[in-house]
């Protein structure tokens, strides 16, 4: 889970880490973040021969 707050606003800020801690994880590892119904964008990857799932949710930290 990396969290963060959506919207270009907040891109590339120290608001936003987790968000690019999560998105680095899903590139090295071939993952596709992807719009879920649990208002996230979610992927699952494949670390150490372990699934992992990896989600960045898209609503406010704090609402």
């Amino acid at each position: 889970m990396g969290l963060g707050n959506p919207g270009r606003e907040y891109e590339g800020t120290r608001h936003n880490v987790g968000f690019a801690a999560v998105e680095e994880l899903a590139r090295r590892h071939g993952g596709s973040l992807k719009r879920s119904k649990q208002e996230a964008l979610v992927a699952e990857v494949r670390i150490g021969g372990e699934r992992v799932a990896l989600a960045l949710p898209q609503t406010y930290m704090n609402e």
